[in-house]
């Protein structure tokens, strides 16, 4: 292990620090709203792009799928070739990215950016907070990292708002555009204000690994995808789906026999880190799915504006910001099994309560269970997070974090991916399409949004009806597998979670004082 002290330069000019800081915490707060501010865009984009349901989560999932893949790649990267080199060419990379997204013309374009954005980002996101120690010594870092970690999760609330003010003022492809003067001043506050840091010692990129990760994440989730159009017994999708086991199994079996692994999967055998890391997995498993359904149906079925959209998403922010404030005080009062219980018991409690939906439902209705859910997500998931990581020896928490981070992009992606699908098929086969002409019907099947437009452009106001009681229907099943799947893992959370352990927990230093969920982009 490297130890990184501070240069000179830097102890003689401590406002350039946390000049420097603001830098990595505007970086970090693009990531944090660029994860949600797509979410919001996505019904516009769908009647202006023609996308199915399907381009709609590969244009989220792209971003994801990436980010996951290459985040610890990217990490030893930084190790082995300078952490600011790496840094600056991450954004470059997110810059790239975006000015492809503002331009494209067509879903290909756009599945495109998103997927390069994710290279930017998986750079970004470890990076940003591995620079730390060569900004700020012990007594101030940990305020360093409280800072970095608050901010970026202030990206989720502002990713809805900033999007759906630009859709209402300018065309989709803005909320590309406005991570682009971010991007650049990052990037030059990087060149100019962060110091150089390595550690040649760090574990070589397995190519191999890497390829083995995104191949087997990839056509798991493309298998997803396509299922409810082709059908699970397509041989297309049972092809993809074995190819994902082979390659994630390869994955494993290679990783076990590398003296040096870049994801070390021993870990897992940590029951403390093993359970926490599948409770925050989930957790993001929900959050995921639920932000890819909602703002279709707030702008189709409620027919609020991108903007509407976006504010009557805070409730659910806004119960996740008072949570993660929350949720450590929980922790130490009552411990962090207590804490995990309750978070995912409430999570399941709000799930329920919203699959009781219906098209005529009130947004009053709407907006309790979502701040349910948002107080729930933050309860579970700041100290499954932080439990986690105390669970890990003090050597291995660099690879721990690595593999905790990219477990729940993965939850993310496959959350995105398989709710989706579960909704995009429910919303299929509960669509009333009589009397349409064939080509028609198939069109208003891919989305809520193409069944309005059909509704709208053929003046039939029973299938604009039909298409909002489907989608909600279909909605409404996306709640109930993620409350029952929040009840279970409450269940297992409170019957097999390590109780509190004082000594480790007094002990200065020992646990992360804060873990937020925007710490890391798509989240």
């Amino acid at each position: 292990m490297v130890t990184v002290t501070l240069d000179d330069e830097t102890r003689r000019g401590p406002s350039r620090r946390w000049w420097a800081l603001g830098a990595l915490v505007a970086s970090m707060l693009m990531l944090g709203f660029d994860t949600t501010i797509l979410n919001v865009a996505l019904p516009t984009m769908a009647g202006q792009l023609g996308a199915t349901t399907g381009q709609q989560q590969w244009m989220a999932d792209a971003y994801i799928v990436v980010f996951a893949a290459l985040m610890l790649p990217a990490g030893l990267l930084g190790d082995r070739f300078g952490r600011r080199l790496m840094l600056i060419t991450g954004l470059g990379i997110f810059l790239a990215g975006s000015l492809v997204g503002a331009v494209a013309g067509d879903v290909d374009a756009v599945i495109t950016a998103r997927a390069v954005m994710g290279v930017g980002a998986a750079l970004v996101t470890p990076l940003a907070l591995s620079v730390l120690p060569s900004l700020f010594g012990p007594d101030e870092r940990t305020r360093a990292v409280s800072i970095i970690s608050t901010v970026s999760a202030l990206g989720l609330p502002l990713g809805p708002v900033i999007g759906g003010w630009l859709l209402n003022h300018f065309w989709w492809g803005s909320v590309f555009l406005v991570n682009v003067p971010m991007a650049a001043i990052g990037t030059a506050a990087c060149v100019f204000l962060l110091p150089e840091t390595k550690d040649p010692a760090s574990p070589r990129v397995d190519l191999v690994s890497t390829a083995c990760t995104a191949a087997g994440l990839g056509a798991l989730v493309y298998a997803i995808i396509e299922a409810p159009d082709r059908g699970w017994s397509d041989p297309l999708v049972l092809s993809l789906l074995a190819a994902a086991v082979i390659l994630i199994a390869s994955l494993v079996l290679r990783e076990r026999r590398t003296e040096r692994p870049m994801l070390d999967m021993t870990l897992l055998g940590h029951r403390g880190f093993l359970l926490n890391t599948v409770a925050a997995t989930l957790v993001m498993f929900v959050l995921s799915g639920l932000l890819f359904v909602l703002p279709q149906y707030l702008q189709a079925v409620f027919g609020n504006d991108a903007l509407g959209t976006g504010v009557r998403l805070l409730p659910m922010i806004g119960g996740l910001m008072v949570a993660t404030r929350g949720a450590p005080l929980t922790t130490q009062r009552f411990g962090a099994r207590a804490t995990v219980s309750a978070g995912l018991a409430v999570l399941a409690f709000a799930a329920f309560l919203g699959s009781r939906t219906t098209a005529g439902s009130g947004y009053g209705f709407t907006a309790l269970w979502l701040s349910f859910a948002g107080v729930g997500f933050g309860f579970a998931l700041v100290p499954a997070m932080s439990g986690a990581l105390a669970a890990l020896p003090r050597d291995r928490a660099g690879s721990g974090s690595g593999l905790l981070m990219t477990l729940r992009q993965v939850g993310g992606a496959i959350g995105i991916a398989l709710l989706g699908s579960l909704l995009s098929g429910a919303f299929r086969d509960r669509l009333d399409v009589t009397g349409l002409p064939a080509a028609l019907a198939d069109t208003a099947r891919d989305s809520v949004v193409a069944a309005h437009l059909v509704a709208g452009e053929t003046g039939r106001a029973r299938l604009a009806a039909s298409a909002d009681g489907a989608y909600v229907h279909g909605m409404g099943l996306v709640l109930l597998v993620c409350g029952a799947a929040a009840l279970v893992s409450a269940l297992l959370a409170a019957a097999f979670l390590p109780g509190p352990a004082p000594a480790a927990a007094s002990e200065p230093g020992r646990a992360p004082r804060m873990v937020t969920p925007g710490t890391d982009a798509g989240q």
